[in-house]
């Protein structure tokens, strides 16, 4: 059966594909739709580029017919522009001249009309005066992740007979050797996705546990269990299996996402790694960190100052990671009588990685039309980017080059987005089981902050 979908200006400046995305259903858009495309098109950042592709997108179409008349869509479906319907009357207390109302009297009006129409906004306000009017209303899905996404932990348990864990180490175990216990203590299969780690126990003994990763149809012991990047030591198994994904080279993982609730070492971890295997293995030519924030990359070129200037404010967690990295060092350590002088040998070593290009530091707003090669590129807050700007970061690595993405999907800045939008969940749900591709989420009693840190996370 075919529909008819209006949508709402939000959906094209998150999504500008959109038009191309309902199959062989109706799309109208609005005029007032139109108009805020418009007067968005100037604006700087992803806003702006949005606006302006969803505009070319529809100079295309307007080649091919009367959009007003309605034409055919290059996949299927049609397209309609639909002048404001002013004879609709909206219910008491709406503003009938905002842009939200003029896309509501399209609805009403269309359907005052006997056609069914559903519109299509990522607002959550304009959903539920969309419900005052009897107008249906949905989410713009087609960029969500599934909820088989959210629930995916990279991790999983299984029994393994005692006779085969000697054998682990050196051949690695097949699924089929395995059982996992249903609730009635009967034995099932294990199931895996590929580079899943896994927790092995002994079918005698509860205490005996091996780590390993899932590949090619077995699971492998791990390769970087005894390892201590940057003198750092994993306290507890989802620790090691961040290590692993972290420390597996660029050929084999170039890309890592990595969630989990705050104090759970994401970041840290990450930071690491990456000196590990910048300073002391030369394996990439610098460490790139962004970490986006829903606020400011959009305003950024208005900021006063140099691009690292305008940028430090959002540095400073990544600091405060480096900083406690650096005072493990015995010789930091030993300084402790002179308190002053630690501190600025402290501020000094970290000054040095920036200044010599060890460390960079970028905005997301600079990362457009980049490609990136040779570098290990930290991502924090991965869950405040968009869809689009995920897709447009992995796209873009060169050869011999590891992605980290770190975030917490349940920690959202950026107003459009939610736990299903953001470019996090959307990432972990296309790549899932991808070869190249390692993801792991830390759990909340692997918070590494503070013991208070700890029973918060578990209570709160």
């Amino acid at each position: 059966m075919i529909k008819t979908f209006v949508l709402d200006t939000n959906v094209l400046i998150q999504a500008p594909h959109a038009l191309l995305s309902f199959e062989d259903n109706t799309v109208i858009l609005p005029l007032a739709v139109l108009e805020e495309l418009d007067s968005l098109k100037n604006a700087d950042g992803e806003r702006g580029r949005n606006a302006r592709q969803a505009i070319r997108t529809l100079e295309t179409l307007r080649l091919s017919g009367d959009l007003a008349q309605g034409i055919e869509l290059p996949e299927g479906g049609h397209l309609r522009l639909e002048v404001n319907h002013a004879e609709v009357e909206l219910p008491s207390g709406m503003n009938p001249h905002s842009a939200d109302s003029r896309v509501l009297k399209v609805c009403k009006g269309l359907t005052d009309r006997g056609i069914h129409v559903v519109l299509v906004t990522m607002d959550i306000v304009v959903r539920i005066k969309a419900q005052m009017m009897g107008i249906p209303a949905e989410d713009f899905t087609t960029d969500q992740a599934e909820e088989k996404a959210l629930q995916y932990t990279g991790r999983g348990e299984a029994y393994v007979p005692d006779a085969r864990m000697a054998a682990f180490r050196k051949s690695g175990i097949k699924l089929e050797e395995l059982y996992q216990l249903g609730p009635g203590h009967e034995k099932l299969p294990v199931e895996a996705v590929e580079n899943q780690f896994f927790t092995l126990r002994s079918d005698t003994s509860e205490r005996k546990t091996l780590l390993g990763r899932y590949r090619q149809g077995k699971i492998h012991a791990l390769t970087t269990l005894n390892d201590k990047p940057f003198g750092v030591k994993a306290r507890n198994a989802g620790q090691r299996f961040l290590q692993e994904a972290l420390l597996l080279d660029a050929a084999s993982a170039p890309l890592v996402l990595v969630k989990g609730t705050a104090g759970t070492a994401k970041t840290f971890y990450a930071m690491a790694a990456g000196l590990e295997m910048v300073l002391e293995q030369s394996a990439y030519r610098k460490i790139l960190v962004c970490r986006p924030n829903a606020q400011f990359d959009e305003d950024i070129g208005f900021l006063p100052g140099s691009e690292q200037e305008k940028i430090s404010p959002l540095l400073r967690p990544i600091i405060d990671n480096l900083e406690i990295l650096f005072e493990r060092e015995e010789d930091i350590k030993k300084d402790r009588k002179d308190k002053k002088t630690a501190e600025n040998d402290l501020k000094g070593r970290i000054d040095y990685l920036f200044d010599t290009g060890v460390i960079v530091a970028e905005a997301m707003n600079f990362m457009r039309g980049r490609s990136i090669k040779n570098t290990y590129l930290v991502i924090d807050e991965a869950q405040n980017l968009s869809p689009r700007q995920v897709k447009g970061i992995i796209t873009r690595v060169g050869e011999g080059t590891k992605v980290i993405l770190l975030g917490d999907p349940e920690q959202i800045d950026h107003p459009m987005l939610d736990a299903r939008t953001n470019g996090l969940s959307y990432a972990a749900d296309r790549m899932r089981g991808s070869p190249l591709c390692v993801q792991l989420t830390m759990l909340p009693d692997e918070c590494e902050r503070s013991a208070l840190a700890l029973d918060a996370a578990k209570r709160m």
